[in-house]
């Protein structure tokens, strides 16, 4: 009889010891708190990573000590290092884990295959609907689009007073863009800005030079020289440093030359206070608050954010908050521009603008015989967060290395 009391002594303490390892894998520890990771492909010196870290001092106010973050920093796109970095995070305890650069991608689906009780969101990325499907790998990402066209409007408006005042000539309305890779969300971008700026200033034309690097300051800043050496007399960009705004401050004021830039990320005033006139950006906040709260009350993270797919991936835009437009300069914005931005906002609130469309014929730079006439408007996110337009425009987007 003893040695039945013993056994079952020892049973119950090893069914405890159990519970605990468990819950330890899954990430609760024992004051029930939240184990939240985060991998970062930089750290908090680019503006892309300063984006996320606000959201992730946002978590910090807004669920205190409900949940506890474990950051990584500066895991580059090796797809080892990515996934060492998560088991790392996962031996910690944590139980939802954002990864943030699109080269996480492939490392991060694979780990959400291996750990099925740990949810993984993956920022900018595109496999949620790609076999095989992983119901704990998530996919997120604004329609920033719709930002960058705002900033086009924003953009051909200063372009249009700069013709009105007789700054420059039509056929000077020329505008250049500061890009990293030709990769889709790129183009998507640059193209959804020059739209934009025809649609105030119809003759306009661009110039895109690729830096084929995310963030160097240097190579974006001489980048950007190259276009105002070219006649540019806008500049906007898809990569993370000030250089841009800085070669078109330095332009202007040391070289009297007529130019403006439209920043990424962050607002660029405090370097280009006469020449900035906006910035956009995604905000990440509400996509990444909404999976703490789905994961801290055992709930579906697409139920909670509303995603608009059938799938593990998530998008929204001004509709929701994920896109703001910063950094608006109105000192030096043209008269009436405040006006046609919120009206187009709210355009974008009620699905009232198409971006990709026109009398416009793209061709896929990986694949001329990939062709899509704009006259068929080109529904961007319609399936998917991330961009997809990979079309550059025929006879009025001119590529230069």
């Amino acid at each position: 009889m003893k040695n039945r009391y013993v056994l079952t002594t020892l049973t119950a303490i090893f069914s405890v010891l159990i519970m605990f390892l468990a819950t330890k894998v899954i990430g609760k520890n024992d004051n029930n708190v939240l184990k939240v990771g985060i991998i970062y492909n930089a750290d908090v010196a680019t503006a892309y990573t300063i984006n996320f870290f606000r959201t992730q001092t946002e978590i910090e106010a807004t669920y205190g000590d409900k949940v506890k973050i474990y950051t990584k920093y500066n895991i580059g796109e090796d797809k080892n290092n990515c996934e060492k970095a998560i088991k790392s995070l996962i031996k910690d305890g944590c139980s939802l884990i954002f990864t943030v650069s699109y080269g996480h991608g492939d490392a991060t689906k694979d780990m959400a295959q291996k750990y099925p009780n740990v949810q993984f969101c993956h920022a900018t990325g595109d496999l949620a609907d790609v076999d095989p499907v992983v119901p704990n790998y998530h996919n997120f990402m604004g329609t920033i689009h719709e930002g960058r066209y705002v900033c086009g409007i924003i953009a051909g408006m200063k372009l249009q007073e700069l013709i009105n005042n007789e700054k420059i000539s039509r056929n000077q309305a020329k505008i250049g863009y500061v890009a990293a890779f030709s990769y889709a969300e790129v183009i998507s971008g640059y193209t959804a800005f020059f739209l934009g700026v025809k649609s105030i200033v119809p003759q306009a034309q661009m110039i895109v030079r690729y830096t084929n690097t995310w963030s160097n300051h240097v190579i974006e800043k001489k980048c950007a020289e190259q276009l105002i050496e070219d006649g540019c007399v806008i500049i906007g960009q898809h990569s993370d440093t000030a250089g841009p705004a800085i070669a078109c401050e330095e332009a202007s004021k040391k070289n009297g030359k007529t130019v403006y830039s439209v920043g990424y990320n962050q607002s660029m005033k405090d370097v280009a206070p006469t020449t900035s006139l906006c910035s956009c950006r995604i905000n990440w906040s509400p996509y990444m608050l909404g999976a703490v709260k789905a994961v801290l009350e055992n709930k579906s993270i697409e139920k909670t954010v509303k995603s608009p797919y059938k799938t593990t991936d998530a998008s929204a835009g001004f509709d929701r908050g994920w896109i703001e437009i910063m950094g608006i300069n109105e000192r030096i914005l043209a008269s009436g521009t405040m006006d046609v931005v919120s009206q187009t906002i709210e355009k974008f609130k009620d699905k009232k603008i198409t971006v990709f469309q026109g009398n416009y014929v793209g061709v896929n730079p990986y694949n001329k015989t990939d062709i899509w006439d704009l006259r068929t408007p080109f529904i961007e996110c319609e399936n998917r967060s991330a961009p997809s337009f990979c079309y550059v425009l025929r006879d009025e987007i001119e590529i230069r290395n």
